[in-house]
């Protein structure tokens, strides 16, 4: 992971991030200044940022938002301060209302982002000073140390570009904490079909049946914000297993970019997951990106000891095969 350390010094009243990346300094800056490139790794996974004003000047100011899972909404601005590309810039960062004004009882803090070259690339320092201990302890609390690791430690596949990040390697499993796995695979073809294969029954049975040997008996979906989805599986043909299946609602749609829903197995009274799909395209290819919140550790490792990588490849496997077809 890129990311390296990350201190608090509650007498400097700073918070400092080190990252290492295998990209020169200037490919680094530009991710950073880049507002299209900067939102794909600036909220942590799960709270994706979108910039919506992005002025890179000595008092120019920036604007963005993170969009929960549920659709909640955390905003907040930059007032950039010293820009000495490629190697510096300072800025004032605040949260905000959601007209882009800053909210005042909560705490403004100063970010310098540093980059320097190393023998094996670059190097971030990203050193956020506070007013008061206060402020610093209560960033902290609200996972300011957490959610910094995670949002960087996503930085390399921005830096790389997807296919080098992702082609040839499969489905990819990532443990992120006791609750949260990442699961990604780069998929031949274009975000807008992709996101169709995720929505149109037509298409989803073609590819959605895991390992060889089952078939999709049921496949109905209300993709709008609180309809209700339910898929079932049966073995083919009177083969070995029994059949299953899953449930849940839709939280959050921004087609074609992502799509959050519950996940329930019908029939029990196992708890539900928080599913959160995003999509990115680059180059012709589609990075396929799925974020699950488990109600627990134990679940989780129940969850994944199942063979699901496995299960999920043989998905994706056929869906390029369908893409390949419909496109």
């Amino acid at each position: 992971m890129p990311v390296t350390d990350v201190t608090t010094d509650a007498e400097a009243l700073t918070m400092t991030l080190t990252a290492e990346f295998a990209a020169p300094v200037e490919r680094l800056w530009e991710a950073f200044t880049e507002p299209r490139q900067l939102e794909r790794f600036w909220g942590p996974p799960g709270y994706p940022a979108t910039f919506t004003e992005f002025d890179l000047s000595a008092g120019g100011r920036a604007r963005y938002h993170m969009t929960g899972p549920k659709g909640e909404q955390f905003d907040g601005v930059w007032e950039f301060l010293e820009i000495d590309g490629p190697r510096t810039f300072t800025a004032l960062d605040s949260f905000a209302n959601e007209d882009g004004e800053v909210v005042a009882d909560m705490p403004t803090s100063r970010m310098v982002f540093t980059f320097a070259p190393t023998a094996t690339g670059s190097r971030l320092v990203n050193t956020t000073h506070f007013d008061s201990a206060e402020a610093l302890e209560k960033v902290v609390e609200m996972g300011a140390v957490e959610g910094s690791t995670l949002a960087m430690n996503q930085l390399d596949r921005v830096l790389e570009g997807l296919r080098a990040y992702a082609a040839g390697k499969g489905t990819q499993t990532e443990i992120l904490d006791d609750t949260h796995v990442r699961i990604t695979r780069l998929v031949e073809g274009p975000r807008d079909l992709v996101w169709r294969a995720h929505q149109e029954p037509e298409l989803m049975k073609q590819w959605l049946l895991g390992p060889d040997g089952w078939r999709m008996s049921v496949c109905e979906i209300d993709p709008s914000v609180g309809g209700r989805y339910r898929y079932a599986w049966e073995p083919v043909d009177g083969g070995p297993g029994e059949a299953f299946g899953f449930d849940g609602e839709t939280l959050l749609s921004e087609a074609p970019r992502r799509a959050v829903t519950t996940e329930h197995m019908t029939g029990t009274d196992y708890p539900s997951t928080l599913n959160d799909l995003s999509l990115e395209e680059e180059d012709g290819a589609t990075l396929i990106t799925l974020v699950i919140e488990y109600p627990d550790r134990q679940t989780r490792d129940m969850v994944l000891a199942t063979g699901m990588t496995e299960g999920m490849e043989a998905s994706y496997g056929r869906l390029e095969g369908v893409l390949e077809r419909v496109g």
